[in-house]
């Protein structure tokens, strides 16, 4: 029996017992990493950048690269230095900021496919009201909304649990510290507050898929009727993917915090599920939402193109100087 004032630092889960798969669990995670912030930092540069960009949607978009960036930024460095260097520790504080901003960031990119949504629904089955419905000044309101909440529900749910007592040692089923790994390390007595808090996220989580929901119904009735079979194909084919990443989002992430009984876990599935809705979508993200889009793809191309030739020009005068 252990209390959580007397813990300093909890063991991750070990992703492999031999050195060798140790290695390739590294390399994988490096090259998801890598990946996800290079498509991502991509799309940033080029909404901030290209003027032409500075629409609502290039917007949310930007907003959203950001969540992705930070969520992998969260949690893969501290499972990467753990597989590199054949360790499990993460001292109490770091296991606090993780959960923190990991909330944060998934909360927060929950929101912003909220409104990416209806920024979609309106353009397509409200087109002449979408400059008044989605003005700059909305856009600026929505994001900080989708920000603020996200700040708060995180707030709340890290001060709420590090403050249970843990009675059932320091050892994690996870590689990364969530909300449901700390909960087993409760007393089964003092957990009741932070279920009903779980209940309730859960519940908003909910609310947000059956806007969605209603709100891709709507667009695929408009889409409908439109005369070209090629405008068509386009819509669903943004659109299916679209619904698809979200619903495996949530889904995932519903299964990890609200198991409806202990006997469905296991050290494999939990991380199988934590892997789908921590890794995968900030990886699929710029693909679906963003780099589909021809033209928010042609400016991440001349962007490419003009830090290429940048380097080009001063590739001369650096040889020079030599």
């Amino acid at each position: 029996m252990s209390n959580s004032s007397s813990i300093r630092h909890f063991l991750l889960l070990a992703l492999a017992d031999t050195r060798q798969l140790q290695l390739l669990h590294f390399c994988l995670l490096l090259g998801i990493s890598l990946a996800a912030l290079l498509a991502n930092g991509l799309i940033i540069s080029a909404v901030a950048c290209g003027h032409h960009l500075h629409t609502p949607m290039f917007f949310f978009l930007l907003n959203l690269a950001l969540t992705d960036l930070g969520s992998i930024c969260t949690t893969v460095p501290k499972a990467m230095h753990n597989s590199l260097w054949d360790t499990r520790d993460i001292s109490y504080t770091g296991c606090a900021a993780q959960i923190f901003f990991f909330l944060f960031f998934i909360t927060a990119e929950l929101s912003l496919l909220t409104i990416m949504c209806y920024d979609r629904y309106v353009s397509i089955c409200k087109p002449l009201h979408y400059g008044t419905l989605l003005g700059s000044r909305a856009c600026a309101h929505m994001a900080a909304a989708a920000w603020a909440s996200a700040f708060l529900n995180a707030l709340v749910h890290t001060t709420n649990i590090f403050s249970l007592p843990l009675c059932h040692g320091n050892a994690l089923g996870q590689f990364f510290c969530e909300i449901p790994q700390i909960l087993k390390l409760s007393c089964s007595h003092s957990n009741l507050r932070e279920l009903g808090l779980l209940s309730v996220s859960s519940w908003l989580s909910f609310g947000c898929f059956v806007f969605i929901v209603f709100s891709y119904v709507q667009i695929f009735r408009a889409v409908l009727r439109i005369p070209s079979e090629q405008g068509r194909h386009k819509a669903f084919s943004t659109c299916l993917p679209h619904l698809a990443v979200v619903s495996l989002f949530l889904s995932t992430a519903a299964f990890a915090y609200l198991k409806p009984h202990p006997s469905m876990s296991s050290p494999s599935l939990d991380l199988g599920v934590s892997i789908l809705y921590s890794l995968v979508p900030p990886a699929l993200n710029p693909i679906i939402y963003s780099l589909r889009n021809q033209e928010l793809k042609a400016a991440v191309w001349r962007l490419m193109n003009g830090c290429f030739q940048k380097h080009l020009n001063c590739w001369p005068v650096s040889a020079n100087n030599l």
